[in-house]
């Protein structure tokens, strides 16, 4: 049986100093470089440009590396958050790339799952430093871009036809949220931080809002090009700018709650242009501070349990699903599978029908 093909790859031969790119069925290319750093360079160049000469190529002649940069190339710039889909990206290339586009089916994608559970953390050497435990759900989303990546070469006609890719079943939605005593020793132990008080203004403005991480570290106090603004004027919140794409996860205007917005004017009073900042900066992530906030309470949650917490309290008392719906940017349908049985009208007139019996 012969050997698979390698696709791809510098080499270097013994009394040329220049590095070279080999690949199957093709004549050996100099790169012009003797450096392995600028070498890697015209390989990346090479593969990303490799097989467009107008013509579709068939899956078994074209690797998944190719596809995937040129999905990264073409389509990331356009997405509304190019760096998860680089994080994707980077986690399917030591399985996936040196694999043909024709090895995309059922067995390949459930042995990446298996191997991706045992993936480490590496150092510079490759050696093993960490063991990572990745959730279904992330596998499920990188096999996710690594299928838009295979139907984007297809549909712009580098690929002749684009195999379907297996994904891990869904995971069920997450139940977790907060109780107010929890939500209330996080937020204190947040605000008692010497430098964590950023982090208060964020666990309130997504506690009152339902709000998602990112969005709300892009908010500020005036229209930007940046993310949305609260305009404490009118009491509304806007969680996206007008030069910002709109994306599955709406983020449409909603009104400002009384509690919140006592808060947010006393920040702006006291000079603040964004929401959440640090020392007049807007800050970018609240990864560090969140985690500290939350070993010090010992309250168990990430920034998006404050989202479900959020929904899950408007629901027990009393919001109706399609309020909670335009209010949170969430589906009416995501609001009833996953936050419905909260409501204190969950599926009451069926209890009461059963409890009059037959007329």
């Amino acid at each position: 049986m012969p050997r698979p093909a390698k696709g791809a790859r510098l080499h270097k031969f013994k009394h040329r100093p220049h590095w070279f790119i080999r690949d199957t069925g093709q004549a050996d290319r100099s790169t012009g470089c003797t450096s392995r750093d600028e070498a890697e360079k015209a390989l990346a160049a090479y593969i990303a440009t490799k097989g467009r000469d107008g013509s579709a190529n068939e899956p078994q002649n074209v690797t998944c590396d190719e596809v995937l940069a040129i999905y990264a190339e073409e389509h990331a710039p356009t997405v509304a958050d190019p760096e998860r889909l680089a994080y994707a990206i980077e986690a399917l290339l030591p399985f996936w790339g040196g694999l043909k586009v024709s090895h995309v089916k059922g067995a390949t994608c459930r042995r990446y799952a298996k191997t991706r559970k045992k993936v480490t953390k590496r150092d510079a050497d490759g050696e093993p430093i960490e063991w990572a435990d990745i959730s279904p759900g992330t596998i499920r989303r990188e096999l996710n871009a690594l299928q838009a990546a295979v139907n984007y070469c297809h549909r712009e006609g580098y690929l002749t036809a684009a195999p379907v890719v297996a994904l891990p079943d869904k995971p069920a939605p997450r139940e977790n949220w907060l109780t107010r005593d929890q939500a209330a020793r996080l937020l204190w132990t947040a605000y008692r931080g010497h430098k964590a008080k950023h982090i208060a203004r964020f666990i309130l403005i997504a506690l009152y809002t339902g709000t998602r991480k990112d969005a709300i570290l892009r908010m500020g106090f005036e229209p930007n090009t940046v993310g949305g603004w609260f305009d404490l004027d009118r009491g509304l919140m806007y969680r996206m700018s007008e030069s910002e794409r709109v994306t599955a996860k709406r983020r449409t205007p909603a009104p400002i709650p009384r509690q919140l917005l006592s808060h947010l004017k006393r920040w702006r009073s006291q000079g603040s242009l964004w929401a959440v900042e640090y020392r007049g900066t807007r800050v970018g992530d609240v990864k560090r501070g969140f985690a500290k906030a939350v070993s010090a309470s010992g309250v168990d949650c990430t920034p998006h349990t404050l989202k479900h917490t959020s929904i899950t309290w408007a629901l027990q008392n009393g919001a109706e699903i399609w309020e909670a719906a335009g209010f949170f940017s969430t589906s009416a349908e995501t609001i009833q599978k996953t936050y419905g049985h909260h409501s204190p009208d969950f599926q009451e007139s069926a209890r009461k029908a059963l409890e009059r019996g037959r007329k």
